[in-house]
């Protein structure tokens, strides 16, 4: 891939001819991840970065989410099903490129990526550790489903499906999922002019 020609085209259609050095990186880093986990569908590409786009506020890098849960279930010691959790020590509020949340997702995303994120969910900020966490909980990685919601990218975008408004559903229902979908379709339109 041509980065330089995409970095250009997004500059001009998403971020108002002012991509920044510190967005550049917050992409290159999930460009290698995407590498790394052998993600070579570029409406998956696309769909992703479009979700990192939204979600990080534009960064395009690993956030913690503003007022960090305050008045969410998952903003305290709760784990999903209300009981309450007294170690680890932590919140698990929204962190990374998709705002993983509750202590179960942090759970299982640290047991499939072999990275301790209930003892440490900051980890969940480091920008490689954040795409790996994007990309197995998008598709169907490790655990052959979709980590987040139980749906997966796989099923919105394949040989029969093109299907960017309801693929929000592998993150966080139809929150948004108009909105991301134009997202997706700027990044896409970038990836395939390059590829």
């Amino acid at each position: 891939m041509n980065t330089k020609e995409f970095f250009n085209e997004i500059s001009k259609s998403l971020f108002n001819n002012n991509l920044s050095i510190n967005q550049k990186k917050g992409i290159e880093y999930k460009l290698r991840a995407f590498d790394r986990h052998n993600i070579t569908d570029y409406r998956w590409m696309a769909y992703m970065l479009a979700t990192s786009y939204y979600e990080t506020a534009r960064t395009m890098q690993p956030v913690e989410e503003r007022g960090r849960g305050a008045g969410r279930p998952y903003g305290g010691k709760y784990k999903q099903d209300g009981t309450v959790y007294a170690e680890p020590n932590c919140i698990y509020f929204g962190r990374g490129d998709v705002q993983l949340t509750w202590y179960e997702n942090y759970e299982r995303m640290g047991r499939l990526l072999g990275v301790p994120l209930l003892e440490q969910p900051e980890l969940a900020l480091v920008p490689e550790i954040s795409a790996s966490i994007m990309i197995e909980g998008m598709t169907r990685g490790r655990s052959n489903r979709g980590d987040f919601t139980g749906v997966s990218l796989e099923s919105y975008f394949n040989g029969f499906k093109d299907d960017p408004v309801n693929a929000r559903r592998v993150i966080n229902g139809l929150d948004r999922a108009e909105l991301i979908a134009d997202y997706y379709e700027r990044f896409l339109r970038a990836l395939l002019l390059v590829k």
